[in-house]
């Protein structure tokens, strides 16, 4: 699944670049850093592969989903609109905007439910946020249909499929904003890092100069730089970026592992009576990370996901999960925070601690993904398979 999994020579040769130079910071120091950029190099390749027209680098996918935010000027009492099933940091960077995170069931995609998402859409609703879980995609067409036709705004986050695609396009390219996270178990990783992706000018301008205080970044001489407007520090190092770069030119193998060892284990439980798999869109854009399974009910689904533990299968059962679903989100849900809300910013926030999402208890409850790993041998994989299939058959068989 990361690509961790694949460090090697190519990540040593950038990472010296950088050290042989002495230079971290990916600004300035023109006359001593002997011609290396790696940030500035990543940044144009993932433009040129995924044929956007602007990337920012970030310090991480949280930072890269804030920028996205604070550039296209979603802020005090906008209303973002999110699923239900994400990683905390989604909610978390509306929250820190200032905005208002609104919470929708999901479908069998795993993602935002379309039907859901127009229900919730009201006067404050500002961003239709598709969350691309576990290296699939949300229904985009649909949602990008709504967010024409509401005039809202489409912020892509992609943090968890970086390489997939829909109908041809690259996920996180399609909307207004993307935004990738490249952290130690993303599928290309920088250790920590992120990126926001626009197509619109006035949106990379924005995210350029955020992630820097406000930096304008006009000539050589940072000490005579502007500052348009307020900004945090957001930016990645050289060091990360280097890795990022040699993790990137990695990206065709990485996909090309995932996507037949994905298929191996899909096919062996195609096999097994009782079990369905996740709903993609696009299933040739998969970037095939993970392998999301359906178990007729929540009892089932969780012997299958103690069982395959028992037997060394990693694997993830989203329902009692502290990161990823809503039902143990209690920091949200009571609101829990270092720093405490405005009185209006808390007025506006739904009550989730008694919300009704049976819709998504229904769909996660029965869930059970396993991560793909790069690692795994033709004989390894085999063996693998063998274990799940068995495991998945005589868990149903004893139903």
């Amino acid at each position: 699944m990361p690509g961790y999994e694949l460090w090697g020579e190519e990540e040593k040769k950038h990472l010296n670049d950088i050290i042989e130079s002495g230079i971290l910071m990916r600004y300035n120091f023109e006359s001593v850093r002997n011609n290396h950029w790696k940030a500035r190099e990543f940044e144009q390749a993932i433009q040129k592969r995924m044929h956007v027209k602007h990337v920012q680098l970030t310090s991480s996918g949280t930072t890269a989903l804030l920028t996205a935010l604070n550039s296209a000027g979603v802020g005090a009492g906008d209303e973002v609109i999110l699923p239900t099933f994400t990683f905390v940091a989604s909610f978390e960077a509306v929250l820190s905007a200032g905005a208002i995170p609104i919470l929708v069931d999901i479908d069998e995609t795993l993602t935002m439910d379309p039907k859901a998402v127009e229900k919730a859409i009201s006067p404050r609703t500002k961003v239709i946020m598709p969350v691309h879980m576990c290296g699939a995609m949300a229904d985009v067409s649909a949602l990008k249909e709504l967010a024409k036709k509401y005039n809202l705004l489409l912020i892509e986050d992609a943090c968890q499929s970086f390489g997939g695609t829909y109908r041809g396009k690259y996920l996180g390219t399609i909307g207004d904003l993307g935004c990738f996270s490249f952290d130690f178990v993303k599928t290309v990783t920088c250790g920590e890092g992120g990126a926001v992706l626009t197509n619109k000018e006035e949106y990379y301008v924005n995210a350029d100069q955020y992630t820097d205080h406000g930096h304008d970044h006009l000539g050589n001489n940072r000490g005579a730089e502007n500052h348009p407007y307020l900004g945090l520090n957001y930016r990645i190092s050289e060091l990360h970026a280097a890795v990022g770069l040699a993790q990137f030119e990695k990206l065709d193998k990485i996909l090309s592992i995932q996507r037949k060892n994905k298929k191996v284990l899909k096919d062996a439980l195609k096999e097994v009576d009782g079990v369905n798999f996740r709903i993609l869109p696009d299933e040739a854009g998969d970037n095939a990370s993970f392998l999301s399974i359906f178990l007729p009910n929540k009892d089932l689904a969780k012997e299958v996901s103690l069982e395959l533990s028992s037997k060394g299968i990693g694997n993830a059962y989203w329902y009692d999960n502290n990161w990823h679903y809503i039902r143990k989100w209690d920091h949200l849900k009571l609101l829990r925070t270092l720093a405490p809300l405005y009185k209006e910013h808390k007025e506006l926030l739904p009550n989730y601690a008694n919300a009704d999402f049976s819709q998504s208890d229904v769909i996660i409850s029965k869930t059970v993904t396993i991560p793909i790993s790069l690692l795994w041998t033709d004989e390894e994989l085999a063996k693998k398979s063998e274990i799940i299939k068995s495991i998945v058959s005589n868990v149903l068989a004893n139903k």
